[in-house]
């Protein structure tokens, strides 16, 4: 399980930084004064299901405070909605949380008329419900199996290549990992499908066109698509021709996007991301970023 990240230090500044104090935290999340100080002095550490309120009561955002790397299960999502497991029982109607815990650990699936009220109770698409699920059920079968594969194996592989994105598949694949980082993942092949029928006005393609595009079952796209795509991800146009150079280029941008939120971009100053290195201008503004992150690190006190 790709689980949030507890920071005590950025937890203290930030709280700090509002002139909050650990008691009106505690209040916000129903636990008592002590919990905050020991969470914060590392002597112990928040239920992942206390994570939203304590970033709601520290006036923050969950994904900015409590980072998570990888895309959620099915426990993920609970925990994002501030839920324990115990009280899914009365969201879907049953004597216990049996079906939701078998189904986070990956053990048997959720009978379809549960999907409807666990996603509007976590706040996601029936769609989302089913590919954390996809996950968990994933990383089960990983454990069972012995293997290094984990929960979104083929995306998380997908969002971390060794290189620069060749096919167009690959430039799909990766600029959705990238693009939509949050905790509910990229949209579904049927959203993404709606989003370019939307932005161009008419039904230039379907769900299964989209799912064939990003699988790599078809390697080429009408220019309207890749007009529609280019636009809805936010990238240039030129990222989905077949220029090298290009895909290298933003393959990089992503790289150093996805260093700074790790917060390891200082990692990258003054030698550049790939094989062959980032240009002269482009490290100048990496080491304006270092310079600015550890400018921020400093007034915050961590």
């Amino acid at each position: 399980m790709p689980a949030r990240h507890f920071d005590r230090h950025r937890a203290r500044a930030v709280r700090r930084a509002a002139d909050i104090l650990q008691s009106e935290v505690a209040a916000q999340l129903g636990v008592s004064d002590s919990a905050v100080a020991n969470w914060e002095a590392g002597h112990s550490s928040p239920d992942p299901e206390k994570l939203p309120a304590y970033a709601a009561a520290l006036k923050g955002d969950l994904d900015d405070l409590f980072p998570r790397t990888g895309l959620p299960d099915l426990a993920d999502l609970r925990c994002d909605a501030g839920i324990y497991q115990y009280e899914t029982a009365e969201v879907i109607g049953t004597k216990s949380a049996g079906p939701v815990a078998g189904a986070e650990r990956g053990d048997r699936r959720l009978k379809d008329k549960y999907v409807p009220p666990l996603a509007a109770k976590y706040g996601v698409s029936e769609a989302e419900l089913r590919r954390a699920e996809d996950r968990s059920m994933a990383a089960a079968e990983a454990r069972k199996n012995g293997t290094a594969a984990g929960p979104g194996a083929q995306e998380a592989a997908a969002a971390e290549l060794n290189g620069p994105p060749g096919s167009l598949a690959e430039k799909i694949t990766l600029i959705l990992q990238r693009s939509y980082p949050g905790p509910q993942g990229p949209p579904s092949d049927a959203e993404m499908a709606a989003d370019l029928n939307a932005h161009a006005g008419a039904a230039i393609i379907s769900e299964e066109d989209f799912a064939d595009l990003r699988t790599g079952v078809t390697d080429t796209a009408p220019p309207a698509v890749l007009d529609a795509l280019a636009a809805v991800v936010g990238v240039s146009r030129l990222y989905f021709e077949p220029d090298e150079a290009v895909a290298a280029q933003v393959y990089e941008g992503l790289q150093l996007l996805a260093a700074a939120k790790k917060g390891a971009v200082g990692r990258v100053r003054a030698r550049g991301l790939g094989s062959r290195g980032l240009s002269p201008k482009a490290l100048a503004l990496v080491n304006e970023l270092v310079a600015e992150l550890e400018e921020k690190e400093v007034d915050t006190g961590k």
